[in-house]
C-alpha cells in the first residue's frame, strides 16, 4: 500500500527564452500527478492562448478584487502586467497529495517561499548564452521587437536572483534537462517529511502488518 504525502509546490523560474516554458510542458506530459499552476493575469493574450487553460484573462479591477480577498498565493507585475496564483486550487493538491508546477519568476517565488516553505522546491533555468537567449526570444516570433529588446535587459536582473534558489539547471539541452528536473522531483518527493502516512506505515511494520 503506498504511503501517503503531501503534495509539493515545483517553481521552475528563468529569464523568457530560457526554456522553462518547454521543460514544463514535457514534465506535465511525464507525470499524471504534476499539474500546473493557471496563473491570473492582467496580460492581454497571445495568438494560441486559451482562456482558463495558458492562463486566466482578468482586467485590473478584477485582479485587485482578488488580492484584497487574499485569493492569491502570490503577485508580480512583469513588464506593465499582473500575474498571480490562485490559493484554493493549489492548497486542495497538496493536500491530496499532488505536486504543483509553478512557472513563475523571482518575485512570485520570495513570495512562496515566505508563505508555504516546507512545501517549496525551487529550480531556476539557466541558458547557455546571453547569444542563444535571444536567438530562442526571436525565435518564438511572439514579442514585439521592443518586447524582446526589453526582456533582453532584463535578462541580467533575472538571473541575479539565482541564488536564491535551491537548484540550478543549466538548459544547453532540453531533454537532459527535463531528466534533470525529473530527477529533483522524485528526489523531494521522497523526503521523510514529505511522507505523511510513513509514521503510521513504521507502526504497523513494527508491529508485524502487511
Amino acid at each position: 500500500m503506498p504511503i501517503s504525502r503531501r503534495g509539493l509546490m515545483l517553481v521552475l523560474s528563468s529569464p523568457s527564452g530560457a526554456g522553462k516554458t518547454t521543460i514544463s510542458r514535457k514534465l506535465l506530459e511525464w507525470d499524471d500527478d504534476l499539474s500546473i499552476s493557471i496563473s491570473v493575469t492582467t496580460r492581454p493574450r497571445r495568438p494560441g492562448e486559451v482562456n482558463g487553460r495558458d492562463y486566466i484573462f482578468v482586467d485590473a479591477t478584477d485582479f485587485q478584487l482578488r488580492v484584497n480577498r487574499g485569493e492569491l498565493l502570490e503577485q508580480a507585475k512583469v513588464f506593465g502586467h499582473y500575474y498571480g496564483t490562485p490559493r484554493a486550487p493549489v492548497e486542495a493538491a497538496l493536500a491530496d497529495g499532488k505536486d504543483v508546477l509553478f512557472d513563475i519568476d523571482w518575485q512570485g517565488t520570495q513570495q512562496l517561499e515566505a508563505n508555504a516553505p516546507r512545501d517549496l522546491v525551487s529550480v531556476f533555468i539557466l541558458p547557455p548564452s546571453t547569444r542563444e537567449l535571444e536567438r530562442r526570444l526571436r525565435a518564438r516570433a511572439q514579442d514585439p521587437e521592443d518586447v524582446v529588446a526589453a526582456r533582453m535587459a532584463k535578462a541580467a536582473d533575472e538571473i541575479s536572483h539565482y541564488p536564491e534558489y535551491q537548484y540550478i539547471v543549466l538548459n544547453e539541452n532540453v531533454e537532459r534537462s527535463v531528466a534533470s528536473v525529473r530527477a529533483i522531483l522524485e528526489a523531494e518527493r521522497l523526503k521523510r517529511e514529505r511522507q505523511i502516512g510513513l509514521p503510521d506505515f513504521v507502526k504497523a511494520l513494527r508491529q508485524g502488518g502487511e
